[in-house]
């Protein structure tokens, strides 16, 4: 198998994801003291913690030394390829080859807070579109991943293997929706205002603060769709991909889009994509949303 081939690359997006998931699990308890009887939540100890845009908008020791994990496990495993992480930025802006596009903490807020809804998410791209990917739920040791072209699994705690494959619902009135929102007040605002105008037109809206696990949610069918504003490649890198070949409809901006863009990541059940397009176009949720 050539060392480039989508199912080579997923191999290794498995290995590293893995690895840093099991960090990431390891030193919660040893940076967070617990609060009261709830061990699993707690408060920051020594400067574990710090802001990125906003002060809303948190980035913990742990996230930064996933990456470094994440990077240096890549640099053993494929020494010529690019890294664009969302802690460390990235050397190579150029999309030509292979690139790795890597989230330690895919909702640090939940991470922080002890909601147990934050992943690591690692995909590799080539020429600027995702070909492999994986998102590991760190709290429900569950391994999401896809090649491009080979479909999705999802592998459970307990060692099962299941073919990912997106809900039939046909109606967008009878479908769940899964949404984020940025840290800025001014985002916040005006996704405040198109979600007032979806809620009355589907089954329910879902936030569970994951980007990642939102679009792994469409690809196993615990969501039917996922819609955002503002979100960055690590964001939906290995995502969208996963929704995709577990045959979501989905809709990314280009390769190097960062938040500050606000263009809309969107995934969605085959049944329901048509008619949730025209109704996201109808309502002005497909427009970005700068900051």
């Amino acid at each position: 198998m050539p060392v480039d081939d989508p199912r080579a690359l997923r191999a290794v997006a498995v290995a590293v994801a893995v690895a840093a998931a099991r960090h990431v699990a390891t030193r919660r308890p040893e940076v967070f003291s617990p609060v009261g009887d709830a061990p699993a939540v707690g408060a920051p100890s020594g400067e574990a913690v710090a802001t990125k845009s906003t002060p809303t908008d948190p980035v913990t020791v742990v996230d930064t030394e996933t990456e470094d994990l994440i990077r240096a496990l890549l640099g053993q495993l494929r020494p010529d390829d690019a890294i664009l992480g969302e802690e460390g930025g990235g050397e190579a802006a150029s999309t030509e080859g292979v690139r790795w596009i890597v989230d330690p903490i895919d909702g640090t807020v939940n991470f922080l807070y002890g909601v147990p809804a934050f992943a690591v998410s690692v995909a590799a791209q080539i020429d600027g579109e995702s070909v492999a990917g994986a998102v590991v739920d760190v709290a429900a040791g569950a391994v999401y991943s896809a090649a491009r072209g080979h479909g999705a699994t999802l592998h459970d705690a307990a060692g099962g293997a299941h073919r990912l494959r997106c809900n039939t619902v046909s109606e967008v009135s009878m479908s769940l929706l899964a949404t984020g929102f940025g840290y800025g007040r001014d985002r916040r605002l005006r996704q405040g205002a198109l979600i007032a105008g979806v809620l009355p037109r589907v089954r329910d809206i879902r936030r569970i603060g994951s980007a990642a696990l939102d679009l792994c949610m469409v690809a196993s069918g615990r969501v039917d769709a996922h819609f955002e504003h503002g979100l960055s490649p690590w964001d939906w890198a290995a995502g969208a991909l996963i929704a995709a070949e577990a045959g979501a409809v989905v809709r990314v901006p280009g390769p190097d889009t960062m938040s500050a863009a606000g263009a809309v990541v969107v995934a969605a059940a085959p049944g329901i994509a048509a008619e949730l397009d025209a109704m996201f176009d109808e309502l002005g949720v497909l427009a970005p949303i700068p900051d």
